[in-house]
């Protein structure tokens, strides 16, 4: 695509997502914008609103939020490589979730590891409990 068409082509922000790959469906897309979990310029938006270059878009993931400014705008779904050059993800954004996964990380190893392995007395009231005897 040229740049001429890339700037005026009218692009749905459910379907940018789409074809940047965030989500796998358009469907899917849709329900995460009409949920409130993409801003677009600190703000809701609803699935219709066409995106424009250079501007910035938060989308929460799961348990990470993203922070990213539209830098091409294509409607079609790409290869993964070129849709990663649709948009670029601040620096605060990436350090941000770096540190958050690693303290998810460092969290679940701590809960997740037990001590030791009950002893037989505490199998034994582990079953009681499980089966009410």
């Amino acid at each position: 695509m040229s740049k001429e068409i890339q700037e005026t082509l009218k692009i749905r922000i459910d379907k940018w997502l789409w074809a940047a790959r965030f989500y796998k469906t358009r469907a899917l897309a849709k329900q995460s914008v009409e949920g409130g979990k993409v801003h677009y310029e600190g703000s809701r938006v609803k699935a219709s609103r066409i995106v424009e270059i250079g501007k910035e878009i938060k989308l929460r993931q799961g348990l990470d939020e993203k922070t990213i400014t539209v830098l091409k705008v294509c409607g079609k779904r790409l290869s993964a490589p070129l849709a990663q050059e649709l948009y670029e993800e601040s620096q605060q954004s990436i350090e941000k979730r770096t540190i958050e996964a690693k303290n998810r990380k460092d969290m679940n190893a701590q809960i997740l590891a037990p001590q030791k392995r009950p002893d037989k007395k505490q199998r034994r009231d582990i079953l009681k409990t499980k089966h009410n005897y």
